[in-house]
Parts: structure tokens; C-alpha cells; sequence
């Protein structure tokens, strides 16, 4: 399988708690529901077709508990993201989450030190994405350990300022190229990028060709 991220994120970075005041106020975070004054036409065709391309998710602790109060009250067929949600594979990260606890359709619990390994071993199993949604930390610890195939990010034109960042300082380098994009209602743009190198800015020297400066 591969391992993708989804998160909305501002222009600064920020992934905290952009639907609602309540959403996610860890370390004090205030200024939750950054991203409903830039809601506009074709983000939920956006966010469907993340989830049209899943065939098992990943998620934190506090992602599942928020996704499962929401999700399990959504009994409409025709949703597409409440069905995959409710129904298809799901693993979450926690130590103290127990199997009664986790109960939500199909879902398995990773426990250990060893998070990243396990992650590993679930990647090589045959399959198509398993999808991150939100989970600042898990998307950050995968992010280092360089096992992040694709990000899918609805940035928003909006400087938060404060709050928990999707690349914060020390995350290590990485590059790559953009597969998709396009400009939705409200200003916020669909992005896709595809990991292209890791541990490496893809910086170059100047060079001179032509009498003009280039990227070696």
C-alpha cells in the first residue's frame, strides 16, 4: 500500500482545528475555525475524491475519537465518506485506547514503540492508499521516517499565525512535485504533491550558462 496525508492547512501551515472554535484547542490553541470564512463550491467534491481513492485509514487518537462522534451518526448511503469511514479498514495509534473503546466498524488499534515499524509492515501489504486524515502527530513521525507517498492538501488563504503546523521545525527535507491542482470556491486551493526526494531540498548551485544564472 501506499500512505497518503489529507489536512486542510492555511498559508503559514497550520493544521489546528480549522472547522470550529472547539475542534481542537490542545496548548491552548484559540483561534480554531480559521477555514469556515473560505468555504465555497467544489471543497466537499475535493474531499469525496480523497476518499474515492482510499482502501484503508490511519489515524491518531484524537482524529478517531473526533471522526467517530461525528461519522457513526451519518447513516445516509449516498455519502461517500460517511460509508468508507464507517465501513472500511481502519487502524488507530493509541496506548491506551482499548479494543471495547476503539469500536467503530472495522477498526484495529496499534500499540507500542514501535508505531513506525508497524506502519512500515501495514505499507507492505498489497492494497491501494492508506489514508491519513489530520493527526498532526502520526502525519509528522510518517513525514520523518520518509513514508509518506502523497500529500492532498485544501490550503486556505488565511495566516492563522499560532497552532500546530504541518512541516514544523525539524521536519526533515524532503521534495516534491505537484500531480494536481486547482483553485476552489472561497480561495482555497486543491493541491496533490507526490514525494520526488527525501532527506533533500533538491537545492542546486549557480551556474552560468549563457551569460545568465542557472540551477545546476
Amino acid at each position: 500500500m501506499e500512505i497518503s496525508v489529507h489536512t486542510f492547512v492555511s498559508l503559514d501551515g497550520v493544521m489546528q482545528g480549522p472547522g470550529g472554535a472547539e475542534e481542537d484547542t490542545s496548548s491552548g490553541f484559540t483561534r480554531g475555525g480559521w477555514l469556515v470564512p473560505h468555504s465555497g463550491d467544489g471543497q466537499l467534491d475535493a474531499v469525496d475524491g480523497w476518499f474515492r481513492q482510499a482502501d484503508a485509514f490511519l489515524l491518531g487518537r484524537r482524529t478517531f475519537d473526533m471522526m467517530r462522534g461525528y461519522w457513526t451518526q451519518v447513516t445516509d448511503p449516498d455519502n461517500l465518506v460517511a460509508t468508507a469511514l464507517n465501513t472500511w479498514p481502519k487502524y488507530v495509534v493509541s496506548n491506551t485506547l482499548s479494543d471495547a473503546d476503539a469500536a467503530w466498524g472495522n477498526t484495529t488499534v496499534l500499540r507500542g514503540g514501535d508505531i513506525v515499524e508497524q506502519v512500515r509492515r501495514l505499507k507492505g501489504q498489497p492494497g491501494g492508499e492508506l489514508q491519513v486524515h489530520g493527526s498532526w502527530q502520526l502525519a509528522r513521525a510518517l513525514h520523518d521516517a520518509g513514508l509518506v507517498d502523497t500529500y492532498r492538501l485544501l490550503q486556505f488563504p488565511v495566516v492563522v499565525g499560532d497552532g500546530k503546523r504541518l512541516f514544523a521545525d525539524g521536519a526533515v527535507p524532503a521534495t516534491y512535485r505537484i500531480t494536481g491542482s486547482e483553485v476552489l470556491g472561497g480561495g482555497a486551493v486543491s493541491l496533490t504533491l507526490r514525494q520526488a526526494g527525501f532527506d533533500t531540498t533538491g537545492a542546486g548551485e549557480f551556474v552560468v550558462r549563457d551569460g545568465r544564472e542557472a540551477v545546476a
